[in-house]
């Protein structure tokens, strides 16, 4: 290519003014992510489910006029065979085979993929052993041939964001943003208005020169092209070939139950047992390797170094034989048979409990059941405490902080829809996280732009990589556990009402509401570790430590045998930051060995 004078270097306001307004730019200023086209589609299949529903039950009615019964009947076949029965197909065949049972975002996810290759491939136009190289850049933003080859790039990128399916606060408005960082360092000139990643002063300017954002810039592109890291998601998964985890184990025999298994964490060599197990339980939705990360970022691995013997339940991914397990079975059968095989293990060691979220949810009524049963037969509570982290237990419209999930449940959730389209395919990942989405103003965006923010800093993109493969690749939610956590817990508000009911071995007490106070009767302990920006598990839910266990007036204290109550200025998942683990880990290691 003949290279033309630096001054001649196209623009990159003109490179992206081609593609136009997209709903890739929020120009409406939304704060959150909003799939607009699924959100309408939901409500037409509703309402077809609905009045299919209705034409149901007109032709069952015994007292309907022959030929209004049999018309009702026959439209309501017709929507079937039409309708409403292939809809349930895809969406049973999506969750099986792990694709989003929701076709526009099936679509958006096709769209990141495909965009992403885009931005990888025009990186790799300037790109030389894995650097950026000035020369390329300059031939590719100068010279008639590298002008044209850049407004092609420019229609391929609009096509995309034209047929994108949500708007606002996207995943798609985070990567346009890195493309437009990508467009600067192949001009060298700085776009008009906002520029991402730049560093700002108080009163709005550059906080940095434009060489040094274009340095930063070119370090940042260097680091994503090597992992080709511009698609966080198959990123994730390419590089971790689905396995995560740091700590061995082995799964304990006669464990497996179902999808269910308890694993065993080897202790390492060197290291002395004290005679205490740690029972550790997650949420049903997510892979349990939470808490087992990383080097550095492993509670396992930080537990297992003072000595305790580790033990960590592993839901599984459901299928089609979990479909009709509920929460009793999650939430007792399991953890019975948990504890009767880690007390043949450990005769006579001290057991202790730790939970993450929904995982800790459950244990608080299986603790106070299990106190209750314990105490009718004359025996002492074998499990004195329980650590929990970002653990919800109240759901009001109130002080809980959970009314915004709360209204999108009310408003938006039909059970008998969701039992049609999932049937024993069970809840996919997908649908769980789009209800999240919603409670989570911008999570999309955010979690893709702090990504593409930090790729710069040495080693950053590595560390990342089990953290972001757990975020974007979740668990199938057994239906009927789905559906009763729903009922029970977010809309029933059941365990600070005392009205959750679990089986029992003792006949007195099976199927009858647990107590909490058994908490307290039986003296066990309980710390509860939230985070002040959490507004998945917010800190007006997480008040176990308040309402159960012993309580004794100032919950501040620190002398043995009391509850602890720990709130930080941090998020939901706070495990990915080795400090905030750590801290964590102090704290928690202090209350159980008091």
């Amino acid at each position: 290519m003949e290279t033309a004078p630096v001054q001649e270097r196209i623009s990159p306001d003109l490179l992206l003014g081609m593609i136009g307004l997209t709903p890739a730019d929020n120009a409406a200023g939304l704060k959150t992510a909003v799939p607009w086209k699924s959100k309408i589609v939901g409500q037409q299949i509703l309402s077809v489910f609905h009045y299919e529903s209705l034409l149901n039950s007109i032709a069952s009615q015994p007292s309907c006029f022959g030929p209004f019964a049999y018309a009702a009947k026959v439209q309501a076949q017709l929507l079937d065979t039409w309708v409403t029965g292939p809809i349930k197909a895809n969406a049973r065949i999506a969750t099986r085979t792990g694709r989003n049972p929701d076709v526009f975002g099936e679509i958006n996810g096709w769209i990141y993929q495909t965009y992403a290759k885009l931005i990888y491939d025009l990186c790799a136009l300037v790109m030389t052993d894995g650097k950026f190289d000035h020369r390329k850049a300059l031939d590719l933003s100068s010279t008639p041939e590298g002008i044209s080859i850049l407004k092609d790039y420019m229609m391929e990128f609009a096509t995309l964001e034209m047929s994108y399916n949500s708007m606002g606060l996207t995943r798609l408005k985070a990567m346009k943003d890195l493309m437009k960082c990508l467009l600067m360092l192949i001009t060298g000139q700085r776009i008009i208005g906002d520029v991402p990643f730049m560093k700002a002063n108080n009163d709005g300017t550059d906080a940095i020169s434009l060489g040094d954002y274009l340095e930063q810039n070119r370090l940042r592109f260097e680091a994503i092209y090597k992992y080709g890291a511009f698609d966080v998601k198959e990123f994730s998964q390419r590089c971790t070939q689905g396995k995560i985890g740091f700590s061995p184990y082995s799964i304990v025999k006669d464990s497996e139950i179902h999808g269910v298994r308890l694993r065993y964490y080897h202790m390492p060599k060197g290291v002395k047992p004290i005679g205490k197990v740690l029972y550790l339980s997650s949420p049903l939705i997510n892979k349990p390797e939470l808490f087992d990360l990383a080097k550095g970022k492993s509670v396992v691995e930080a537990m297992i170094s003072q000595g305790y013997h580790i033990y960590l339940v592993d839901h599984g991914d459901a299928g089609p034989q979990e479909s009709d397990l509920g929460l009793g079975f999650y939430g007792k059968t399991v953890p019975d048979l948990y504890m009767d095989l880690i007390k043949k293990r450990h005769p006579s060691e001290d057991i202790y409990m730790m939970g993450y979220c929904m995982g800790g949810t459950l244990l608080l009524p299986y603790l106070a059941r299990r106190a209750q049963e314990r105490m009718a037969r004359g025996e002492e509570m074998d499990v004195r405490k329980v650590a929990l982290m970002a653990t919800p237990v109240k759901f009001d419209d109130g002080e809980s902080g959970h009314k915004a999930m709360r209204d999108v449940i009310r408003k938006s959730l039909d059970f008998d829809l969701m039992a049609e389209l999932f049937g024993e395919s069970n809840v996919a990942p997908q649908i769980i996280e789009s209800g999240m989405n919603e409670i989570q103003p911008g999570v999309q965006y955010t979690v893709y732009l702090g990504f593409y923010a930090r790729a710069h800093v040495p080693n950053a993109i590595e560390d990342s990589i089990p953290f972001l493969y757990w975020l974007t690749h979740g668990s199938k939610f057994p239906a009927k556990a789905h559906r009763e956590w729903i009922q029970h817990f977010f809309l029933g508000n059941e365990l600070v009402e005392n009205k959750y009911v679990l089986s029992s071995t003792v006949p007195e007490l099976d199927g009858k509401p647990v107590n909490m106070g058994a908490l307290r009767d039986a003296g066990v302990s309980i710390f509860c570790y939230r985070g002040t920006r959490d507004p998945i598990a917010p800190p007006g839910s997480c008040v176990s430590s308040e309402l159960w266990g012993q309580v004794d007036g100032n919950l501040s204290v620190q002398r043995g045998g009391l509850n602890r109550m720990i709130e930080k200025n941090v998020g939901h998942i706070f495990v990915v930051s080795s400090q905030l683990l750590a801290e964590y880990i102090d704290y928690v290691s202090k209350f159980l060995n008091e």
